[in-house]
C-alpha cells in the first residue's frame, strides 16, 4: 500500500533545520502504516520536510 497517491499537499511544514514553520508544496505519500504523509524542500535550507497528514 505504500507508494505516492498523485496527490500534492500545500502548506506549513516544520524545518528542523531553521527550527521554523515554513510554506512549501509536497507531494503525498502513504507510508508501510497505511499513514498520509507530504514530502517537501524547504524553500530557504534545501532540507528535506515531512508533515503527517493522518490515515488514509
Amino acid at each position: 500500500m505504500a507508494g505516492e497517491t498523485g496527490e500534492t499537499y500545500e502548506g506549513s511544514f516544520y524545518c528542523v533545520k531553521c527550527k521554523e514553520k515554513r510554506d512549501a508544496t509536497g507531494n503525498v505519500v502513504v507510508n508501510d502504516k497505511g499513514t498520509k504523509m507530504a514530502k517537501g524542500k524547504c524553500p530557504v535550507c534545501g532540507t528535506n520536510l515531512n508533515r503527517i497528514l493522518g490515515k488514509a
